[in-house]
């Protein structure tokens, strides 16, 4: 059989691996001259603008994430990582996706499982190849899986537990428009059989429209029923179907209903180390997906006070003269930015700004204008357009554009908060042109709050 691995980054590197570990004959191809990886000795190669189009001699082509499958041309079929785990994977598997939290979300319910005594693999779009994992999982062990829209475009199996969290618009710079990104995250609940379960986030308009698509299966009616009564919105009581396990908010609790059981146990919101109300929801999503193998009260409170956080998540960096400085740089939607505006009382400077990913900021505008904001520093490719969209608000702003280092951003941000304030690095862009990626420009941010 020959096989084409379709992109040569990280996943591609990885793929290569497993299948040429297998005994095939593999070629690496890859629209760039030099690809971001190292080229394995002796392999055979087809490289250069348009090659994902001269691929019809192959008999399986592996496409990496970012590579959207319909610019795939071959005879033979297109696969992928993703699609190759879920087919091999002996363990029940938990898909998170969603427009902002997943990362957090398979985090909690990692940290979570393991504190029940599970054995867990957390692989996918947190940065763990997953085949890279797969030959040491066992039948009783736990997979988290953390899947972005680029994993699930071409999906042809979903997991036994789908979370979908928070959705907004996001990488438009990529799919075609909002209903091609819709229809790539469906694919984490629309292939379940009527026996899985999916939660999914309260009063969200997206979130609700994968709900409401078709299974991609044939059911009769009464399959159908069964099938779509088995989506839940986590952190709100579920008065519908009490026989399911889930979690709710109550004010300042998070609740846990299981079946049979007349008393809702409850373990208080204040366990929690990352802040925001937008991270007790991820909880409730995270309890409600590990609740379904049966972890205790003591687990969830273990798992939900040890985990602080993953990096460039509203993770808290140093205070410098009573100024509080948090770097965000995964926010990079306006509703992520939005999220961690709203996590703090205090006065704020927020960072914002960088390249487009598509986006629109009025409404990020409104909420800065009613979110305690001092000023705003807009930097990158989008600090106009965050500019004109905060001017009809009267916000403060300075446009450093993208001629600028981190450092001055910084010393700017520190030259208007007062003592009690918060800086909150939380672009609601992308990172590309003036940074490498999110964690770069997270680093140095990191790296300018250390130095005053």
């Amino acid at each position: 059989m020959k096989i084409a691995i379709a992109g040569y980054g990280m996943e591609g590197q990885e793929s290569y691996r497993y299948w040429a570990e297998q005994g095939y004959a593999i070629t690496i191809v890859d629209q760039n001259a030099v690809p971001s990886k190292p080229l394995p000795e002796g392999v055979q190669t087809l490289l250069g603008e348009g090659v994902f189009g001269l691929l019809q001699d192959f008999d399986l082509v592996i496409r990496t994430a970012g590579l959207n499958p319909n610019k795939i041309k071959t005879n033979g079929k297109i696969w992928s990582a993703t699609n190759e785990f879920f087919a091999k994977c002996p363990a029940p598997i938990i898909g998170v996706t969603g427009s902002k939290g997943k990362g957090t979300t398979c985090s909690l319910i990692t940290s979570i499982l393991r504190a029940s005594g599970k054995t867990v693999h957390l692989v996918g779009n947190i940065g763990i190849p997953a085949l890279e994992v797969l030959p040491s999982i066992q039948s009783t062990d736990i997979v988290v899986y953390e899947l972005s829209s680029f994993q699930l475009w071409d999906l042809e199996r979903s997991p036994q537990v789908a979370v979908i969290v928070h959705m907004e618009p996001d990488h438009l710079d990529v799919h075609a428009d909002m209903n091609e990104y819709i229809t790539a995250k469906a694919n984490i609940r629309r292939h379940q059989s009527v026996g899985d379960i999916c939660f999914y986030a309260p009063d969200n308009t997206y979130d609700q429209q994968i709900i409401d698509m078709p299974p991609l299966f044939e059911v009769n009616d009464l399959q159908l029923r069964e099938w779509r009564w088995r989506a839940f919105q986590y952190g709100v009581r579920n008065t519908r179907d009490e026989s399911i396990a889930m979690a709710y908010l109550d004010k300042d609790v998070f609740c846990m209903q299981r079946p049979g059981q007349a008393v809702v146990s409850t373990v208080h919101t204040n366990v929690m180390q990352i802040p925001g109300k937008f991270n007790q929801l991820n909880a409730c999503a995270a309890i409600s997906a590990a609740l379904q193998f049966g972890v205790d009260d003591t687990a969830i409170q273990e798992g939900l006070s040890t985990f602080t956080g993953l990096p460039h998540r509203l993770k808290f960096v140093k205070d410098v003269n009573g100024v509080s400085y948090y770097d965000d740089s995964i926010a990079t939607t306006p509703g992520s930015s939005m999220a961690a505006i709203r996590a703090f009382a205090q006065p704020k400077v927020v960072i914002l700004g960088g390249s487009s990913k598509g986006a629109q900021f009025d409404k990020l505008a409104s909420a800065v204008h009613a979110g305690n904001v001092k000023c705003v520093i807009a930097i990158g490719d989008e600090a106009t357009a965050i500019e004109r969209a905060l001017r009809i608000h009267q916000v403060l702003t300075f446009n450093l554009g993208s001629q600028v280092s981190m450092t001055e951003v910084v010393t700017v941000a520190a030259s208007r908060a007062d003592a009690g304030d918060v800086v909150i690095l939380s672009p609601a862009c992308a990172s590309f042109g003036m940074f490498k990626n999110y964690a770069d420009r997270g680093d140095q941010f990191i790296a300018a709050v250390n130095a005053l």
